[in-house]
Order: structure tokens, then sequence, then C-alpha cells
């Protein structure tokens, strides 16, 4: 640990004084090798183990009976996955956060690569690939859903390792033990590593917790469509509002409800059909559970 220096109020700064210890943050170089014009990033690393560490908990699923896909399915799913979260991350946080930024240069909307994408998007953007996968291969989109919520929640927490090794999305300032000052911070105060809470929050806790319900819901014959699906918005949701009280606003927007951010405000909506979705896959009167669908 190192000692922070004391930090006096400025016309420029929030009004508070930090003093105390804090962890120094470990820079990693964002680029791990490079060749010519290509470069593969941490950031793109985190994303990629992410998707085959869920490739292979479904894959794991269809080998065991506990899917209706196929291989082909599958690889065929990906690629709409892919397409659906990009797309979707990036046109709500063009339309959501940087609507005046993106107004006045509607070209740098499509300059993916420079950053900029909205998990709650992704999450819209992916359940509308799904919609459109199961029409075209005959499957019902619960199931998907249900498999992607269970089998991607623990690619969440390396996404959030990418945040954090880009030092983006930090907390907000705190006098905590564990806080860090980021060289992306134009303040450099100690601030909350809210991306490491978010790592283990989303990608672990609410992942054991999303298969510990899945196996107590299969050993009762109590497994239903939409399920898992309701039980990922919910607990994310959940965390997600929890956890931006510790996270930085964005610059751009600010608190945009009182004292909620829009992660805030975007996490109530997701809860709301969370709520919904798990009433309406409620146990059915005068259906037994050997008639209920089962993955």
């Amino acid at each position: 640990m190192e000692k922070c220096h004391v930090r006096q109020p400025s016309a420029t700064s929030p009004g508070y004084i930090t003093t105390g210890m804090v962890i120094p943050y470990p820079r990693i170089p964002p680029t791990i090798i490079s060749i010519g014009p290509i470069a593969l990033r941490w950031y793109s690393l985190m994303y990629v183990i992410g998707y085959v560490l869920g490739y292979r908990l479904v894959l794991k699923r269809i080998e065991t009976g506990r899917s209706s896909l196929s291989r082909t399915d599958l690889d065929n799913l990906i690629v709409y996955l892919v397409a659906g979260m990009l797309i979707g991350a990036r046109l709500v946080y063009v339309f959501v956060y940087g609507r005046a930024e993106y107004a006045a240069h509607p070209w740098e909307a499509f300059a993916i690569w420079r950053g900029g994408l909205s998990f709650h998007g992704a999450i819209a953007g992916m359940t509308v690939a799904i919609a459109l996968f199961a029409r075209r291969y005959r499957h019902s989109v619960l199931e998907i859903t249900d498999l992607v919520a269970l089998c991607g929640a623990p690619g969440l927490f390396f996404g959030r390792l990418g945040n954090f090794i880009n030092g983006e999305l930090y907390g907000r300032p705190t006098n905590v033990p564990w806080a860090m000052i980021f060289p992306t911070d134009p303040l450099q105060v100690p601030r909350h590593p809210s991306q490491i809470y978010e790592a283990f929050a989303e990608g672990v806790l609410l992942s054991a917790l999303l298969w510990w319900i899945d196996g107590l819901a299969r050993a009762r014959g109590y497994n239903r469509p939409g399920l898992m699906t309701a039980f990922f918005l919910i607990g994310y949701a959940i965390v997600r509002f929890s956890l931006e009280f510790t996270r930085q606003p964005d610059a751009q927007l600010g608190l945009v409800i009182g004292s909620l951010s829009m992660g805030q405000v975007l996490s109530t909506i997701m809860l709301a059909v969370g709520l919904v979705l798990l009433w309406k896959t409620r146990w059915p009167s005068g259906v037994s559970a050997t008639t209920l669908h089962r993955q």
C-alpha cells in the first residue's frame, strides 16, 4: 500500500478531502501483442474468454441431454449472439449515454473500436438475436434465453476484469483502505475499484446463485421455461443497482433522476421485466410436473 496525499477541494473537483492509504493500481499495458496494425488487447481477450467459457458450458449441457440444441445450432447461435450484443450495446450507448456527442459527430457512432458499449443494450440486442434465431431454427425462445443466462453469467467476471485493466468505469471517490487511483482519472483521487466489485458480484456470486437455483429446480421437478431468465434479470438488476452507488456516474450524464444514475434507471426496468417473467412462469394449475418443459 502507498500513502495518498491530501487533496483539497477546488473549483474543478468535488468538495472532499481524501487522506490515508491506497492500493497501487496495477498498470497493465492494454495491448498484449501487436503485429503491424493488428493488436491483441486484454479487453478483447477477456470477452473472448467469457464467450469460450459460455460456449463450453452450453456444449456440456447439450452433451448431457439438458438442451434441445445441437452442436451446429450452438455454432449458429454464437454468431447471432455476437452480432446482437455488439449492435444492441452500441445503439443503446449512442442513443442513451452519448446522444449529444454523436449528434455532433454522427459518423463516430460507427467507431465501435474506440469503446462505448452498454451492458443493458447488449442484453436487449441478444434478446432480439435469440428471438430471430429461435424463429429460424424452431426452438423455444425462453429455452435459449435460459441457457444463455445460466451459461453466460460466469463470463461477466472476465468482462469486468477487462474494464479494470482498461482503467475505465471506475468508482466514486472514497477513503476505504482498498481504494485505488486510476491513471485515466483526471482528478487522480482514490476511488472504489467498482469493476472488481462487479466482477465478483455478477460473475461469481450471481452465477453461483443461478446454478444453485437451476439444480434445485431440476431436482424438485420445478424446471420451467423462463425461470433462469427471470432470476438472471432480477439478480443482475439488484446487484447492478446496489453497486452503482460506488461507481462513478457517466461524465456526460451524471445523475439522471435524483441520486440515481442511468445504470440504475435501466436496472430498474430490467428488474420489472424479470419480476413479470417470474410471475408468468409460476406453476400452471392442473399441470403435473411431468408435463413441464425439461431442458
